[in-house]
């Protein structure tokens, strides 16, 4: 069997220093794209695999960023991971995902990644274990908590559930909407659900409309959640005009269930959902949705992570990425005498 491929070996082959070699994977920007081409072609042909653990220990610098996700069930994760994909690309990093969806399971990906000596982390909201936050103060590393808004640890890059859900009732009320019914999601979940309904209330009261039209769903119902809060809205004896939903994938479970009674949609009821899922713009009719921005979200933390491992100031502890209403045909009347 043939020893290791080495560096030295690529940049013999390639005409090149192992500078150069070295260069070409840590730090792209700095050679020229021939050159860059050019070793990559040969370090493929070899089977070269960059030696990253050796690097560290030469720098005393890690090229890697860990991250955890507490899902990969919905596209927002998806273009959130791709956001940090892009990132850490270009910044001359790699990146490590580890999936976590309890606490103790976060804490467990935490001490891996520090175990590891990574760069910087990026982890999904600011609700840990006491121990977990604990262990991030005491070894400095660099982490941004993602999909908030507020007082974070270190730093944190987001939006405001509140304040993109004020603007969707903004937007139902403007499409000549009166009951208004809110699902959300029962149990312990993330700060990013809970404060979704106290926003409601107060907006709607603010419009002297019914605040309390309101459901809470369990989160591991998926699409059967729709049909199910649907139930629940309509059996408060209010005449439900319009449905404000915590996911895509929720307000779908309720276009499928309108679709069994017969009701049209957005006529008999508008319905709004909330992630911007690919399932928004795939499902007849298209989903009126919250946009989180999630790309770029996922590119902005890496961003800040790689500024602050490199000794750099991060100007902003906190970064709002924002929202966007998209308004589709589940709450958008055709004007009168348009099919």
């Amino acid at each position: 069997m043939a020893g290791p491929v080495t560096m030295h070996s690529v940049a013999k082959a390639a005409g090149v220093s192992p500078m150069t070699v070295s260069n070409t994977f840590k730090y792209p920007e700095r050679v020229q794209e021939e050159t860059r081409r050019r070793v990559c072609e040969v370090a493929a042909e070899l089977g070269y695999i960059p030696n990253h653990a050796a690097g560290n220990l030469a720098s005393g610098q890690s090229r890697v960023i860990g991250a955890v996700i507490p899902s990969i069930k919905n596209s927002s994760f998806y273009k959130y991971v791709r956001g940090m994909q892009d990132a850490a690309a270009q910044g001359g990093y790699e990146l490590v995902l580890q999936i976590a969806d309890t606490k103790r399971h976060e804490m467990a990906a935490i001490r891996t990644f520090i175990g590891l000596r990574v760069a910087g982390l990026t982890l999904v909201g600011n609700e840990h274990e006491d121990q977990a936050a604990d262990l991030l103060r005491k070894t400095g590393v660099p982490v941004v908590e993602a999909w908030v808004h507020g007082d974070p640890l270190d730093m944190a890059v987001g939006y405001s559930s509140a304040a993109a859900t004020r603007a969707m009732v903004d937007h139902l009320v403007a499409a000549g909407r009166q009951h208004i019914g809110f699902v959300g999601y029962a149990g312990d979940v993330a700060g990013r659900y809970t404060e979704r309904l106290p926003a409601f209330e107060q907006r709607m009261r603010e419009y002297g409309l019914e605040p309390h039209l309101c459901h809470l769903a369990d989160e591991a119902d998926g699409f059967g959640a729709g049909s199910k809060a649907l139930d629940a809205l309509c059996r408060m004896g209010a005449s439900i005009d319009a449905v404000l939903c915590p996911t895509d994938i929720v307000a779908a479970g309720v276009l499928f269930e309108c679709g069994r009674r017969g009701w049209k949609v957005p006529e008999r009821l508008a319905v709004a959902g909330w992630g911007d899922y690919e399932i928004a713009s795939e499902i007849s009719p298209q989903l009126t949705t919250i946009q989180p921005n999630a790309y770029e979200m996922g590119h902005s933390a890496i961003e800040m992570v790689i500024a602050r491992s490199s000794g750099l100031s991060v100007q902003m502890r906190t970064r709002d990425t924002g929202f966007g209403v998209v308004e589709r045909a589940s709450t958008r009347l055709a004007p009168i005498g348009v099919d």
